[in-house]
């Protein structure tokens, strides 16, 4: 693809990001900028989030992964539809119950302080971390297919990338985003569609043709119950996917944001419901766009690239088409843009509303304030890609999982212990546990193998990590000054 014609989309699209950023911005304040003034459209914010919920990661790495794991994954995604439920039925009526902006000062109405400074700082490493590695794959993709022809460096690269988000995100905030999200999944979801479509025709399949071509393939193995001591055994990814959803989504700031911009806990609920049903049939799709690659190089004869992050990308550019690679230009810019401009202003909220104490603060100072988190999120972010680069090593989605698992089990383990015991904590020995327990969490699995007769933990260490610090929150608990706030239940 030229150079050129990369760089005419490329500034199409932005053009059309910053038109919407420009009206739905108009007479923004730093609430509009936190909560939308909650009037977002719930199926508005539905088909929005299937975007940031997903990401480049899964656009690229879901596909490539299929040639290791076949469709081990969908068994993560039923996964999904529990914790979700649990989302819907016990977390959102909380947080409209109490009208929540950052979810964690749930954990100071439940427990003290310190317990909330230590939520929302797991939640701002969590979501820097996993958005850098979004972010860093959108990078590496525009670095592919623009930047490597003109010789310009990774790092310019990376500047242009958090540049755009930080412009048409800066001032409207999550209500710019609902809107820009909504608009970024309908390529997310075209491009993938499409591809399987155009793959299809390429490999002369009809529709039928291709469900029996894929079903028969070594590819489509889905459950896994054979080999207890696998990362793909069926208990095991099951309970990580209902573990990850929960964490990922409903502990999460960036995604729960979204949701609380709704007019009220039914549409947000309505919300939650249709996007549970969508994000297992789009992530079905990816799927099945991954064996059709495999199935297609098998044919075709084509190498396999090393790292199967490639696989993709590389069919796209250089296999597939101009068409295909617009799609896919298209797709992977969308999906992880629509995730890392939500992030950039839920990280900017958190800190402004839970360390910054914005609730009483003139809105001249907010402004002020705000602008400067947002300017230095999005540096922080710029360095964390560089790391990265220079650091990883395996398949991105493996990478998230796993730097999930030990960021968001303490999260876990807190909202567990505050909606399940009546129990107080000592408050400053919270940091302490949250702290231990990833690090115990850590050996343990690493060891795993050798101390359990090869049992071999994988996504479940998010459980793990979160049984640790509920327990360990219990041996610094007190009966004492125990709640009786019935709002808090």
């Amino acid at each position: 693809m030229s150079p050129y014609l990369v760089i005419t989309i490329l500034v199409l699209y932005f053009v059309a990001l910053l038109l919407i950023s420009y009206f739905t911005s108009k007479n923004a304040t730093t609430d509009t900028f936190f909560t939308a003034n909650r009037q977002s459209p719930w199926y508005l914010v539905a088909f929005g989030m299937i975007g940031s919920s997903l990401s480049g990661i899964t656009f690229i790495s879901v596909p490539g992964n299929v040639g290791k794991v076949g469709f081990s994954y969908f068994q993560m995604v039923l996964g999904y539809i529990i914790g979700y439920t649990v989302i819907i039925t016990i977390l959102m009526p909380l947080y409209y119950r109490l009208n929540l902006i950052s979810i964690y000062t749930y954990l100071e109405q439940r427990f003290n302080k310190w317990s909330y400074k230590t939520g929302s700082f797991f939640f701002l490493l969590s979501r820097t971390l996993g958005s850098s590695l979004r972010l860093f794959l959108s990078a590496t993709v525009l670095q592919l297919f623009l930047f490597d022809a003109w010789n310009v460096p990774f790092y310019f690269t990376v500047a242009v990338t958090i540049l755009l988000i930080w412009v048409y995100t800066f001032k409207g905030g999550i209500k710019t985003i609902v809107w820009t999200d909504a608009f970024q999944t309908i390529f997310l979801v075209s491009a993938v569609a499409i591809s399987v479509v155009l793959l299809s025709q390429k490999l002369n399949l009809s529709f039928f043709e291709l469900i029996t071509k894929v079903s028969q393939s070594e590819y489509s193995h889905t459950f896994f119950f054979d080999d207890v001591n696998s990362t793909l055994f069926f208990p095991k990814q099951f309970l990580a996917g209902m573990f990850i959803a929960i964490a990922m989504t409903g502990l999460d700031q960036d995604l729960m944001q979204k949701n609380l911009t709704c007019k009220n806990l039914h549409e947000a609920q309505k919300n939650m419901f249709w996007l549970t049903i969508s994000i297992s049939i789009v992530i079905f799709l990816f799927l099945t766009l991954g064996a059709l690659l495999y199935l297609y190089c098998d044919i075709k004869g084509i190498t396999i690239p090393a790292s199967s992050d490639e696989l993709y990308p590389s069919l796209a550019l250089t296999e597939l088409g101009l068409f295909v690679s617009v799609l896919f230009l298209l797709g992977i810019t969308a999906s992880s843009y629509a995730s890392a401009d939500s992030a950039l202003a839920s990280l900017t909220t958190s800190f402004c509303i839970d360390f910054l104490d914005f609730k009483n603060k003139p809105e001249q100072l907010k402004k002020k304030q705000k602008n400067i988190v947002h300017f230095c999120f999005s540096i922080i972010f710029f360095i964390v890609i560089l790391i990265t680069k220079e650091t990883n090593e395996k398949s991105l989605i493996d990478t998230v999982f796993v730097v999930a698992g030990y960021t968001y089990g303490p999260l876990v383990g807190l909202f567990s212990f505050g909606l399940f015991t009546k129990l107080q904590v000592r408050d400053r020995l919270v940091p302490i546990i949250c702290v231990i327990s990833p690090i115990i969490s850590f050996f343990i699995s690493i060891n795993s193998e050798s101390w359990f007769s090869g049992f071999k933990i994988g996504s479940e260490v998010l459980i793990l990590n979160a049984i640790l610090t509920y327990c360990g929150l219990w041996l610094i608990s007190t009966k004492e000054n125990s709640i009786t706030k019935s709002a808090l239940y």
